[in-house]
This record gives C-alpha cells, structure tokens and sequence, in this order.
C-alpha cells in the first residue's frame, strides 16, 4: 500500500470506481481506491441495473447521455463485459398533465441531440405487447434506455482505472480522516496510513460517517426499495426481441425483462427512511427483510397493466437500501469549508449517472472546473439550513415523487416551514401563497380574500394569473411592496477588500456611495456570479447576489480568500433583510418615511447610502429588480417588523400594494432583464448574454477569467440571448423550450412566461449570431406545438429606462 497518494477515493461502488478511472483517464495515475470489503459491497450489488436519460435538468439528462455511451468504450478498454441491454424505454402517460411533461421532455431533446418520440397507444402496445394500454393516452420512447450487470460494469470500471496506472486496496475500512496543514489529509485505515493531497468521499451507504470523520454533515439519506423478479414466462422468453423497459409513473413501477421473467420494481408511497442513526460499519452483502405488504397497492395495479405477471410466480424478492439527496439528485463536487475533500455519493441512479459524476468530479479536480454547469448535482445547492430532520423528510418526500410529474409552479409541502423572517407572520393577513427557496420562505403572490392560498400545479397558466396580474399593474401604476431576504448578501471589508474583490468580479469597482453591477467568472471566463456590489465606505462592500447560491459562492470567496487576514467576509443574508419599493410613485412613500433627500439629483440610480427610514438606520441602494423606479432597504432582522409598519402607513393613499416572486418574475421580462441559472450560469459567457457591457475588460487588474473573455470578446461569441414575444396560447414558456426556423432547431429557451403589465407572452433564448435581426420570426415549441415568435430588440416597458433612472 502506497504511503502518499495524489488522490484517495473512499468506497468502491460504481461512483467511487467511475471517479478512479476517469481521474486516470484525464491524466491523474498517483491515484488509489480504498474499499472497507470487496467492490460493490454497498448499494451497486443489489441494483436493479436500469438506466435512462430522462431527468428534469438538461445538464443532468445530457451527463446520463454520456454514462450510458460510455458503456461500449469501457468494454472495449477494460475487456470486461458490462452486460449491456439497450432495449430503449417508454415512460406511460395516463393523465394530459402527464402528457405535458413528456412533451415539454421530449421538446428539451430536440436540442440536446437526444432522439426520444411521442408515441401512441398502438405503437406503445407494438413496442411492448405485454403492456395493457388502457387509459393509456400515450408515451416518450427513449432509445437509449437499457439495464446491465451492476456487478460486471463496476469491475470494468475498476479493471480500465488500474490499466491505467490506479491501485485498488480491498478489505480495509477507512477509521479516521485527519487535515494538514497543507490542505491534504491522513487517510487512517486498518492497513495503515495514507496521506493524500485530495480525498473524494465516494462512500455510498456509508457517505454520511465518512463525511462526519471530516467533520461535515451531507444531506443524504438510505431509503428501502424493493423490486420483484419473476419466474419463466412464455409472453417474455418465446419472443425474438427483448422487450423493453417500461415505466408507469401512475402504477408507481418499473418494469424490465429478466432472462425468461421480468423484473418489477416499486417506488411505493408507503416507504420507509432506512439507518436513520447511521449505517452499520457490518453491513454489506446482506439484504433487508422483504415487506410485501407496503406494495401490495401498485403491486395489485401492476397485474393490471401487466397481465402476464398473473401467470408468473415470483422467483426473488430484494429489498435494499440506497441513498438519496433530499432532490434526488447526486451531491457532487468540493465540499465548503474543507480544503481538497471532494463529494461523489448520494448517488441513487448510479448507472444512470456513475460516468457523468465520474467525468465531472475528475475535470473538476484536474482542470479547475467542469466543462458544464453541473449545479443540479452540486454538493453546495444545499447549505446549513439543510438539519438532519428535513434531510430525512424530504429524501422520503422525494422517494415518493419518483414517478411524479414535476410542475414548473410546484412548491412541494414537506419540511417546511423551515427558515423564516419576521415578515413570514406579518404577511399572513394578506393570505399569502408560500414558496420555498434554499430552506427560506418567499411569497410567490398573495391570493385574493376569501379563496384557498394554493397554486395550482400546471405546465400552463395557473390560477394565480389575474392575481400576479393586478400585482404587476400596482407596480407599474402606483407602488408595490416586496420582501428582499431572498438575496444572498455578504459584507466584504478590511484593507484588501478592494484589491480582492477587483479580482474576483469582472466589472469596475464603483466608488463610495456607488454601485455596480458585477459579473464574476470562473478562470474559463464562465459566469459564476452576477452580483450587485455597492461601496458603503473605503474599506467596506455589500456584496448581494442569489439567496440560493450561497453555499456554491461562499465556497468560491473562500477559496480565493489571501491568508494574510486583510479580508474580512461576512454572510449576512439573513441578519440584513428589508423590503423593496417599486413603481412611480416609490420615491413618494420613500421621503415620506425619511429625513434624507431621495430626490433624482441628490439620491440618483445606482446610488446606496445609509439614511434614517421610520425608527431604523437603514441602508438603501436605488435599484430594482423590477426595471422601474425603486429602492432596496436594508435593516437589521430585529427591526423588519418596524420598517413593515411605516412603510405600510405611510404608503397606504399611494395604493402601496404587497407583491410576491411572481410578479417580480414577470416584472422583470418586460426589461429584458436575466436570471441566475436561466440566462446567467456557467455555461454561458459574457459577450453571448449580454453581460459583457458590465466587464470591465479594460482595467489593469488581471482579474479571474480576464484571459478567456477577452478571447471570446475578441473572436464575437457564436450565439447571443434574445427576447421574444410570443403568440402564445394556455400555455407560456418555461425554459428549455427548442426555437424553429422552418425545419430546424436553431435555439433554445432559457426563460420566460407572461409579461403581465404589457399583456405579451415573452421568451429569453439563444440564437446564433447570424440569425440575431431585429423582426426576426421563429417557433418555439411549447407542449408540442409550434408556436410562432417575433424577435424584439428594446423592452417593451420602459425601453429607454427613463422611469427607471428618473
């Protein structure tokens, strides 16, 4: 066993020997696995051995693309056969809402290069002849759906990573994780220690314990699943071709041939959180007792769409436990407040989604950053809100949904409330409608008096359309009132503040007083922030961005933090909340409650400054996310309830209205304005979204990923965002949705929906720069229909931004 390792992977299921070989494979050979008994001794034995491409994040969807094509090549590297069955799959659809979701999958394909297809009852019943199609309304096909052997693909995993260069060492639990000072680790194992300049904790059921040798906890939870293998079936055996996998989200199964059976599994409501105190160092190849009778329900169902099973007997019962985050999604990536200790677990599809994690994780360590946004599986989209309880509690709602459609609208009830502000009660006499963001509380719009305060999950307009409507128009007509916690706020100062932050954020630092809009980007000049960054004093910033990114910045800002103590960062986001006011009769309520000129000439756009507002000394910058005239006032926690109650006094005859996420959502489609993670991500550049009036490519500082967006300035980016307007019916875009020119799919989406107050439907999307003309028609395909699109080069609110700026 080696003494000194480059890289130490603990846990030798598929995750653990993916990360291996593709760490090998982008160059890394210093590298080991360290496994407590033999590979696949946790979750990767008993797997069912499924995999697909369909999952609600394009990213996510394109990463399991490339797992299941990786397959042929590792055979091919390893000479080990992975037991490959691509059979392709058909996801049922018994409900329209159902049939919503599959075409607006379907539609997010087209762009992705994935060939899946819509099919019908008849075809379904060709392509699966076992299958009952009543009630069946149709399907998505997806050819690349399949199964392997679990057993045989990690092997082949783990045999391709040693060929080139790895060590595996087998039967020797790790006992302690210990930090050096030089960032690397002691890897403490019953065969001894090794040190390691980076530890990737791949450790499956045993994530949680290896994690806490770190000192960390990461929100995972074990769930039972079970699933059923048949005996020999005629339907099945005797035909020439395998059948394929079919999935009925309203049964709550997964059904796929096995030999001459089938296999059945059930993702069952009645389900149960496994080790809830932790994961026995003993267990391994043993399985859980069967527990038929929490399935018996989609069990009795499946007999119904699946007939054959009546004249099958049933050959093996597997119960087994695999992990979960609390979205289902993996938990990947560095790992915030520890130096080189990565994430690679929570992995519940791991053959599905091994070889994406693998590739990601090793690019990640290797060269810095992913080669896509990869946010959906990023460890930091989960912060210290995250507490064991509701970790446990939406794993099990999560396990529960499996087979749910998955509404754009939906807020999903377990575990909250969670955290709140002040106002959480104060709103509740407007009959508030609650949505939840990285643990906190919003108002996504306030239901009129009288009706229940519930959003109706839909993939088109919902019920809260006429309300979020007159939301908008008290904006744009009078003034409106909205809370302003759900920014991440971060204060930044000491003597190197400036020097640090003219860096870190690509844009010009503003002086005393001032504000700028700041772009931060990865070293590949990727978009990784988009902040607002304003001078409360020589020495000291507030630093505001996306409330649900604080983890994933943090983790940057600390990263990039000088060692010499001349920084000070703090993340205030929840000690400095207030509330917003926008709309032109703003400025009027706002001197009401002031002692300070708030006129244009003395308090201009993009102004901050401390000033007295009602009891409280306030912080107030001259900035709306809304695009109109408005303010942001910022107070300590304590003293929300008290600026709530003179602002609202004050601006009861203006018609001061409360607003919610809804309307500031619409609001800001008609300013053209974008979104962190829609149009703003690390995927995208800043001369392709617009972003680059805001570098400062210029300045003597050689700011992070200066080098690559002055390439990409210099070589014009191939693409470019662009607003449209939409002849839309029931139904407006989301995002993801494929732009048409004739025949071809020549864009996409990256958001939209209803611009209320200009009463257009609005769509935010690439298009390459050759077809980027004002006027300009395309279709943008929303639920299956082509509708038709015109390009716009101005907002339709306020186009010169004279309101805004006045």
């Amino acid at each position: 066993m080696k003494s000194h390792v480059r890289v130490a992977v603990i846990g030798g299921g598929v995750v653990g020997c993916s990360v291996l070989y593709h760490l090998t494979k982008l160059g890394w050979k210093d590298v080991v696995l360290i496994e407590r008994s033999e590979l696949t001794s946790g979750s990767t034995w008993h797997a069912a051995g499924g995999f697909h491409t369909l999952n609600a994040d394009t990213n996510m969807a394109a990463l399991q693309g490339y797992t299941i094509q990786l397959y042929r090549e590792l055979e091919e590297i390893s000479g080990q056969s992975c037991g490959l069955h691509h059979v392709g799959g058909v996801t049922l659809a018994t409900t329209p809402e159902r049939m919503d979701y599959l075409k607006a999958e379907r539609a997010k394909h087209r762009y992705m290069g994935l060939n899946t297809e819509i099919v019908g009852p008849e075809e379904i019943a060709e392509l699966s002849p076992i299958t009952n199609t009543d009630g069946v309304i149709g399907a998505l096909y997806d050819p690349l759906d399949g199964h392997l052997d679990p057993s045989g693909t990690t092997h082949a995993y783990a045999r391709a990573a040693r060929q080139q260069g790895a060590e595996i060492y087998l039967r020797n639990p790790v006992h302690d994780l210990k930090p050096r000072a030089d960032g690397g680790w002691d890897v403490v194992t019953k065969d001894g220690t090794i040190t390691a300049e980076h530890v990737v904790n791949a450790a499956g059921l045993w994530a949680r314990e290896v994690g806490a040798m770190a000192g960390v906890f990461l929100p995972l939870h074990p769930m039972e699943h079970q699933y059923l293998v048949t005996g020999d079936i005629p339907e099945v055996y005797e035909r020439e071709t395998e059948l394929p996998h079919v999935m009925d989200p309203t049964g709550e199964s997964y059904l796929r041939q096995e030999g001459r059976g089938l296999v059945i599994g059930i993702y069952e409501q009645a389900c149960e959180p496994w080790a809830v105190d932790g994961t026995s160092w003993d267990f391994g190849h043993e399985l859980l007792p069967d527990k038929l009778d929490r399935i018996a329900e989609p069990l009795e169902y499946a007999y119904k769409r699946y007939p054959v099973l009546e004249k099958a007997g049933i050959k093996q019962v597997t119960n087994g436990p695999f992990t979960f985050a609390p979205d289902g999604n993996p938990l990947v990536g560095p790992v915030q407040g520890l130096r080189n200790f990565w994430s690679a677990c929570a992995v519940m599809a791991g053959f599905s989604q091994g070889g994406g994690v693998g590739l990601t994780l090793a690019e990640w360590m290797i060269e810095g950053e992913p080669s896509r946004d990869v946010f959906a599986m990023d460890v930091a989209r989960f912060g210290d809100f995250c507490t064991r309880a509701y970790t446990r509690i939406k794993v099990t709602e999560n396990y529960q949904r499996r087979f749910a459609v998955s509404y754009p609208n939906e807020e999903l009830p377990a575990g909250r409330p969670l955290d709140t502000t002040p106002a959480y009660s104060l709103w509740q006499k407007h009959n508030p409608v609650f949505g939840q963001g990285y643990g906190l509380e919003h108002v996504n719009y306030f239901a009129p008096q009288g009706e229940t305060a519930f959003e109706t999950p839909t993939f088109r307009r919902s019920n809260a359309f006429d309300t979020v409507a007159a939301e908008c128009r008290a904006v744009r007509t009078a003034v409106g009132i909205n809370e302003i916690h759900n920014f991440g706020k971060y204060i930044v100062s000491g003597p190197g503040a400036e020097a640090w932050l003219d860096r870190i954020m690509a844009g010009r630092m503003p002086a005393v007083g001032r504000m700028s809009l700041m772009p931060m980007l990865s070293p590949k000049g990727r978009i990784i922030g988009d902040f607002t960054l304003s001078r409360i004093s020589e020495e000291t910033y507030q630093v505001t961005a996306s409330y649900g990114a604080q983890a994933y910045h943090m983790r940057w800002f600390e990263m990039q933090l000088p060692r010499d103590g001349s920084v000070v960062l703090e993340n205030v986001s929840l000690d400095r909340i207030g509330f917003q006011i926008a709309g032109p009769k703003s400025r009027e309520l706002l001197s009401r409650v002031t002692r300070s000129d708030v006129s244009n000439a003395s308090f201009p756009f993009m102004s901050a400054r401390a000033m007295e507002v009602g009891l409280s000394d306030a912080y107030v910058q001259r900035v709306t996310y809304t695009g109109d005239l408005g303010f942001e006032i910022y107070v300590p926690v304590r003293q929300q309830q008290a600026l709530y109650e003179t602002l609202m006094a004050a601006g009861m005859d203006l018609g001061l209205r409360p607003f919610g996420m809804r309307a500031m959502m619409s609001l800001r489609l008609e300013k053209s304005f974008g979104s962190w993670l829609r149009e703003f991500k690390p995927d995208y550049m800043p001369a392709e979204t617009g972003l680059d009036r805001f570098v400062s490519y210029n300045k003597p500082v050689d700011f992070i990923g200066k080098a690559a967006a002055l390439k990409e300035k210099a070589e014009g980016p191939a693409r470019r965002l662009c607003t449209f307007v939409v002849d839309a019916g029931d139904a407006d875009v989301w995002g993801d949705e494929p732009i048409w020119i004739g025949e071809n799919v020549v864009g996409f989406v990256t958001s939209g929906g209803y611009a209320h107050y200009s009463e257009r439907s609005v769509a935010i999307g690439f298009l390459p720069v050759s077809l980027v003309e004002e006027g300009v028609s395309v279709q943008i395909e929303i639920l299956g229909d082509l509708r038709d699109a015109r390009m716009i080069a101005e907002p339709l609110f306020d186009p010169k931004a004279e309101r805004m700026r006045g």
